[in-house]
């Protein structure tokens, strides 16, 4: 009968062995739900680094000591039974007593908020120049009227210095990891495949990498920079060294995966076909651990972000005028300022969101590496 549960089973056992190994693990990963919800975030902060100028909405480097360490802004959605967003001007004024300045809201100058709004210039995906932003106010620049998240030491806008920050710390990551899978990879499948002097090699300079201490490695690299370097230059130095020290964990574990399959019946088939060691190497052999490559990749990141974050952080790594959550967090290493404009630590959040957000992709990913136990 249609809809015996004995068919539906039998059904359901069909279906597993005719799909595909990729529609497999997506079957596995989909009942992994914190690993769903991981995923939608992590695209979601991409899509920030990537529409990062459009989402902004004032000049992240435009700077005014006179609204110095102001507050965050209400954004106040009706007016009476009406739907008019809109924010009211600030004024400062400097304390006789304290000397600090101080700020209060004029109820009576309201500045209409809406979207697709007119501001700076930017070149938009690096395609055309355009001003429109999805957030800006009338009447007046956004950079004098609208600061959603507050302002710095030097006055600029903390909501899109942190649009611009999320570009370079979640770029920096990707980038980062990119490479350290490259040499992880083809490192550890050639020190695994060939053995001997080859993987002694390779194993010592794992070693000799892996005994580095970190914090005088970078303390050394941070004095050898060039002071005149631009950012785009400290950027990329950056991320090749992150890159060329982060590569040796996932290069032991291809190196093992590679000598436990190397002598397998299919192994010697392709050889024996003619097939070089590359191919042998990365047509027959990568494929069968893709999937842990994947989640280690998905684990190393968040590493990469937080390994930036706290160089920044520390003076060691990104520089002003670069703008990464790292070096917004630096002006929070006073405490005295923390304790009175506590708002400096908004960056922290977006880092532990993407943190968490990445491990519980990373998880469901493992998980779903073995697809065939659904």
């Amino acid at each position: 009968m249609p809809g015996d549960p004995v068919d539906v089973a039998a059904a359901g056992e069909e279906r597993v062995f005719v799909a595909s190994q990729r529609q497999l693990i997506w079957w596995r990963f989909r009942k992994h739900r914190l690993a769903m919800v991981g995923g939608v975030i992590v695209v979601l902060f991409y899509l920030v680094a990537l529409f990062g100028d459009f989402l902004s909405t004032s000049d992240p480097q435009a700077s005014e000591g006179q609204r110095s360490l102001m507050p965050p802004q209400s954004v106040h959605l009706f007016e009476g039974a009406t739907y008019s967003p809109h924010v009211y001007a600030v004024v400062g004024r400097r304390d006789p007593v304290t000397l600090q300045r101080t700020y209060a809201v004029d109820p009576t100058k309201r500045i209409p908020v809406r979207l697709f709004a007119h501001g700076y210039e930017y070149r938009f995906l690096g395609l055309f120049t355009t001003d429109i932003h999805l957030i800006g106010t009338e009447g007046t620049p956004a950079e004098r009227s609208l600061f959603l998240l507050g302002t710095d030491q030097q006055g600029r806008d903390i909501y899109s210095r942190l649009i611009q920050a999320t570009r370079t710390s979640m770029l920096i990551g990707l980038t980062g990891v990119a490479l350290s899978i490259l040499f992880g990879v083809v490192l550890g499948g050639i020190s695994g495949y060939y053995g001997g002097a080859v993987d002694t090699v390779i194993q010592r300079v794992i070693e000799i990498l892996r005994s580095i201490p970190v914090i005088p490695l970078w303390m050394g690299l941070a004095a050898a920079m060039p002071r005149d370097w631009s950012v785009t230059q400290v950027y990329f130095a950056l991320t090749v060294i992150l890159s060329v020290i982060g590569w040796t964990e996932l290069g032991r574990v291809v190196r093992g995966r590679m000598m436990q399959i190397r002598r397998e019946d299919f192994v010697t088939a392709a050889e024996l076909a003619g097939a070089r060691p590359r191919r042998v190497i990365f047509a027959h052999m990568v494929p069968l651990f893709a999937s842990h490559i994947i989640a280690a990749t998905t684990l190393a990141l968040p590493l990469m972000i937080v390994a930036e974050t706290s160089l920044s952080f520390l003076g060691l790594g990104l520089r002003p005028p670069a703008i990464s959550w790292g070096v917004m967090l630096q002006q929070a290493q006073n405490v005295q300022a923390v304790a009175l404009s506590p708002w400096m630590l908004v960056p922290v959040i977006p880092v532990v969101v993407v943190i968490l957000a990445f491990n519980f992709l990373g998880d469901g990913l493992r998980d779903a590496a073995d697809p065939y136990d659904l």
